[in-house]
């Protein structure tokens, strides 16, 4: 890669930190004249993922997972388009999120993934992890992290929290 990106991954959900980070990446990819690709991934309960053998039921709710993950993928692409992308490329995958997200990067041969943060902190981060965090460790390329106007209020409003907390326990 050179100075300015020639692939552009980006990582799209229905978040408001996503559409902040279609913005970003649609204006990256005019500026730098880069293609623009997407990935969205359909995720799936831990027992599907795991599970080697998918029959029946299992089949089933995989195929009805799948039918809606790709129906919100149209929809993304719709919206990038909308709002003055190229798409050169869409992908839907299904499984766990952050690794779909790096494994599209590499088959790609992306040279920045984009995608949205939602900024969870402290316990929520503990329980569910961060998506961008381990996408940001693992992939085989820059990632850029766009945080909503949300996610930041929300920051600042634990932050004065605990540390008034903090200073009323002294």
């Amino acid at each position: 890669m050179g100075i300015f990106p020639t692939r552009i991954l980006l990582a799209i959900d229905d978040s408001e930190e996503a559409a902040l980070a279609t913005r970003r990446a649609i204006d990256l990819a005019d500026t730098a004249g880069s293609e623009l690709y997407l990935v969205h991934v359909g995720q799936l309960p831990n027992f599907l993922i795991e599970g080697s053998d998918i029959g029946g039921f299992y089949l089933g709710l995989y195929e009805d997972i799948e039918r809606e993950s790709l129906e919100v993928l149209r929809r993304l692409s719709w919206r990038v388009k909308i709002s003055g992308g190229d798409v050169a490329g869409a992908d839907l995958r299904m499984g766990n999120v952050a690794e779909e997200i790096v494994a599209s990067a590499k088959e790609l041969e992306a040279d920045l993934v984009v995608m949205g943060s939602r900024g969870h902190g402290g316990l929520w981060r503990t329980i569910e992890g961060s998506i961008s965090d381990l996408v940001v460790r693992r992939a085989p390329c820059a990632v850029m992290t766009v945080r909503g106007e949300t996610t930041e209020k929300q920051r600042r409003f634990w932050r004065r929290i605990f540390s008034t907390g903090s200073e009323n326990a002294t």
